[in-house]
């Protein structure tokens, strides 16, 4: 095809055996895309092609992965916005026309369905690293560190002490947004014993906050990780959290419950139904 197409903030560049999408930089463009700069998709890694109406005066165009197939959308699982879905490109609605022809053009080159058996779309590159609540995550290819602050850390993660971990002895990852409340990053060893603990308390654990572990920051350093142990072997299930706590560790969530609650991200009614569960742990 060769030919390209201008969002709002991406430009989709079709070539005969993937998508290039560049995405732009500015005060409106999400800072996941910013942070991506620019992805190739192969063809094979597209699970179909939408065109719907948008929001005022818009069209969305919309080529999910197939399952499986990129591993910042695997890390994700489903926590994203819309507005943060970077296989969605916004264009003016009299570009419908145009669009609808690219949307035709690229169906008829899709020929592959159904969850893929490895990674097609490349992960961000290390080293990566961020600022979670709890401590400073990085990432340089081979293996994750986890730094700890004496201003978030629980006692528990102060006793094991800062930690690394080589992507060897990893099975899995697992991310909970920091939009959503009690976000974390959580490592999944391959030699773990039994339920994890809490967030606040896991060594192979940090727990993001406000301003802390932003999705355009701990997103993409997940996606590196995924990406170094799928290619060691399969990634294990993530285990269901257990139910350890605390009263240092209670203490420490009714804080930073505090904290979201004014800052306006938590309502008064969550607020005080949270407490009540942090409190009746006690």
């Amino acid at each position: 095809m060769g030919d390209v197409l201008a969002g709002f903030h991406a430009t989709w560049e079709f070539e005969s055996d993937s998508v290039l999408i560049r995405y732009e930089r500015g005060i409106r463009t999400p800072k996941l895309f910013q942070a991506l700069g620019e992805r190739r998709i192969p063809l094979e890694a597209i699970a179909g092609v939408t065109l719907t109406p948008g929001r005022r005066g818009t069209v969305v165009l919309h080529a999910p992965p197939r399952p499986g197939a990129d591993p910042l959308m695997e890390a994700a699982a489903g926590q994203l916005k819309e507005d943060c879905d970077p296989y969605r490109l916004v264009l003016p609605a009299e570009r419908e026309v145009l669009a609808e022809y690219y949307a035709d053009e690229l169906r008829a080159r899709l020929t592959e369905s159904g969850p893929a058996g490895r990674h097609l779309v490349a992960a961000p590159e290390a080293p990566l690293r961020f600022k979670a609540y709890d401590g400073k995550a990085s990432f340089d290819g081979t293996s994750v560190s986890f730094r700890w602050f004496w201003t978030g850390a629980s006692s528990a993660k102060w006793k094991a002490g800062d930690q690394t971990f080589p992507v060897t002895g990893l099975s899995g990852v697992e991310w909970r947004s920091p939009e959503l409340f009690e976000g974390y990053l959580r490592l999944v060893r391959r030699d773990a014993a039994g339920p994890p603990a809490q967030a606040d308390h896991d060594p192979a654990a940090v727990v993001f906050g406000l301003g802390y572990g932003p999705v355009h920051e701990s997103l993409p350093f997940v996606a590196a990780v995924l990406a170094a142990v799928r290619r060691g072997g399969p990634v294990a299930a993530v285990p269901a959290p257990g139910p350890r706590r605390d009263p240092a560790g209670v203490a420490e969530r009714i804080r930073h419950l505090g904290e979201l609650h004014r800052a306006g991200l938590v309502t008064d009614e969550e607020f005080s139904v949270k407490k009540a569960e942090l409190l009746a742990e006690l």
